[in-house]
């Protein structure tokens, strides 16, 4: 038995048995399938591959015999050299056949995870907020990774091992049948001191190896946590680190622990294997060579059979664990095609249009807004819970109703989770209504391609998020293709051109994780340069000036009103300069609508706008005018 073989038997114990027990999906298979079908000449390339190999490694023992019976006790030098030379051209024919099918078997798997990963990402990509507002960013980078690669060695490895023990194990038992049946079946005899080994330790290997597998994943998540720059700036304000340090040591000294014990129970595993195979081999040549005295086998005969033998009890373990291999490789299939299955709450209509251009106004009609059950726009495994929930939230929005016109700013106020960010949030369709409709110029955003309804809206929220990549990059993100000219123009808007212009790398400067390597208020202007660079005709202001100072502020107000001129305008407000320049106010509280009209109107009603200002509002004139 050679080590390739000791290896992979070794890495096929410690896989995770409990996935024995797992009951797949109805029409997986079928699925799983499908995904083979491009692939299907290679596959029977590859299959064809692995029968050659197996019945050419089968032929070797054959041509020792006539070696040794027909050519050295026989003195026949002609023979022993022309099977010699044949013993040599079937080892480079076998190289070669393995070269291929190597070449082969990487060709479908490497085509095999391009094709998950590529439906994976882009269907991902079409999930509404809701799902990433749930899921675990590292429990759906494992599924685009880790399962990925487990689906592939489905048509990879898993097929391979199988096909090509299944031929070897045949035709090895048919040639040894055909040399000496005796003996065959002595040797059947002696299959279970192999199985029964590699079933205990296996076992034990399999229990420390997911023992490993989840500390692993604790520690990964921790890193995770702790290593980007919001976690760091956590823990070093509120954070023990000694206590954090002293907690993952623990970790990392049981995976130490278990990473010695595997290491002993692999090698006791195949010490005992190799012990038994040369037990094996030892009863082999003491019965053929009885037999061999008595004349009733030769003794090229006892020389195969002794070859053969090496050949049959690794293939014959290996298969003892075939269906862990197989329900391994399966799971992970099903784990990929659980994502893919989960359909996006917000997608295209079937006839769904392009949104005309020119000007575009905003309608709400008596627009309701519930948020979605957790299980309509999530999975449990990607959130590492049991289950999900499948009641739907409660009502956020009550007959929401307004019109927005082009070159009109409307200003939303209220409390907090009164339901402001909800209203805009339906705007760009990152969540459906759930009664009325909204309508972008005239259109509902339902029956319009979500790509030109958000080609027509630029947003700008409270906390700006810059991808870890250059400033070009992330300012070009919404316009695609514009020059540095378009780029420096948007800058000098935002009022932000001249500290980029300071910065010892200008545009190409990278920004660092989330743009932490910038100010709050330099964030800001850089995103409102990004709205700006987009051009869009209907612009949503989520707190967009809440990080900036007084008099950056008014700079950037002056820039937002030469850019909102001729738009749309949905605005949330807590700034006092907003809201006076708003054309309507529309005051929000618990998901209602419960006063509209302009900040004198609203003033002079003496309602809950007038509250909201007293409270609010008036602290921000005096500074407000100082900064003018």
């Amino acid at each position: 038995m050679d080590d390739s073989t000791r290896g992979g038997r070794t890495r096929s114990f410690t896989k995770d048995r409990s996935v024995t027990a797992h009951k797949l999906a109805p029409g997986t298979l079928r699925r799983i399938l499908t995904f083979a079908r491009p692939y299907k000449k290679q596959l029977a390339v590859f299959l064809g591959l692995i029968l050659a190999d197996a019945l050419l490694g089968a032929a070797q023992p054959l041509l020792f015999k006539l070696i040794i019976d027909e050519g050295v006790l026989k003195g026949d030098q002609g023979l022993v050299l022309g099977l010699a030379l044949a013993v040599a051209g079937l080892a480079i024919v076998t190289a070669a056949i393995g070269l291929t099918q190597r070449y082969v078997s990487a060709k479908i798997g490497q085509g095999l995870v391009h094709d998950l990963r590529s439906q994976v990402f882009a269907h991902v990509q079409r999930m509404p907020i809701a799902f990433f507002s749930r899921t675990q960013t590292g429990a759906l980078v494992s599924r685009l990774n880790g399962d990925v690669q487990g689906a592939q060695q489905a048509f990879t490895s898993t097929l391979s091992t199988v096909v090509g023990n299944i031929a070897t194990t045949a035709a090895v038992l048919a040639a040894m049948f055909v040399l000496s049946w005796q003996i065959t079946v002595a040797a059947l005899i002696l299959v279970p001191l192999f199985v029964l080994p590699a079933k205990l330790v296996g076992r034990k290997l399999a229990d420390l190896t997911r023992e490993r597998y989840d500390l692993t994943a604790d520690m990964g998540q921790t890193m995770t946590e702790r290593f980007n720059v919001a976690g760091a700036l956590l823990v070093k304000i509120f954070g023990r680190p000694e206590a954090e340090s002293a907690e993952f040591d623990e970790r990392a000294a049981r995976v130490r622990d278990i990473g010695v014990t595997i290491a002993v129970y692999s090698r006791v595993l195949m010490t005992s294997l190799g012990l038994l195979a040369a037990l094996a081999t030892a009863f082999v040549y003491g019965l053929g060579g009885v037999l061999a005295i008595a004349g009733t086998l030769g003794v090229g005969t006892i020389v195969a059979l002794t070859a053969y033998l090496g050949r049959l009890y690794g293939p014959i373990t290996s298969l003892s664990n075939l269906q862990v291999d197989i329900m391994t490789t399966l799971v992970s299939f099903e784990r990929v095609l659980e994502v893919l299955d989960l359909e996006p709450m917000v997608r295209d209509a079937p006839n769904a249009k392009e949104l005309p251009g020119g000007a575009a106004e905003v309608e709400f009609d008596h627009v309701d807004f519930g948020y979605p059950a957790a299980s309509d726009v999530s999975l449990a495994s990607l959130e590492s819970v049991a289950g999900l929930p499948s009641t739907p939230g409660g009502q956020v929005l009550h007959d929401v109703t307004f019109t927005a016109r082009p070159g009109e700013m409307v200003a939303l106020v209220g409390p907090s989770g009164a339901g402001k960010s909800t209203v805009t949030s339906l705007v760009s369709r990152l969540y459906d209504v759930t009664g009325g409709a909204v309508r972008v110029g005239g259109h509902d955003v339902r029956d319009v391609t979500q790509q030109s309804l958000r080609d027509a809206i630029g947003v700008v929220t409270q906390e700006a998020h810059l991808f870890h990549t250059t400033l070009r990059s992330n300012l070009s993100y919404a316009r695609p293709g514009a020059t540095d000219d378009e780029i420096w123009a948007a800058l000098e808007a935002a009022q932000i051109a001249a500290v980029v212009r300071e910065l010892p790398d200008g545009l190409d400067t990278v920004v660092g994780e989330r743009g932490y390597r910038l100010s709050g208020g330099e964030k800001q202007r850089l995103a409102i340069a990004r709205l700006l660079l987009k051009a869009p005709r209907i612009v949503v202001l989520d707190e967009a000036t809440a990080h900036l100072d007084s008099e950056s502020e008014a700079a950037v107000q002056r820039a937002l009103e030469t850019a909102l001129a001729g738009r749309t305008s949905l605005v949330i407000a807590h700034r006092l300069s907003t809201v006076r320049d708003a054309d309507q106010i529309l005051v929000v509280d618990d998901g209602h609508i419960v006063e509209r009209g302009t900040h004198d109107e609203l003033l002079a009603a003496g309602g809950a706008y007038a509250d909201l200002y007293r409270t609010q509002f008036r602290s921000q004139e005096q500074p407000a005018a100082a900064a003018a």
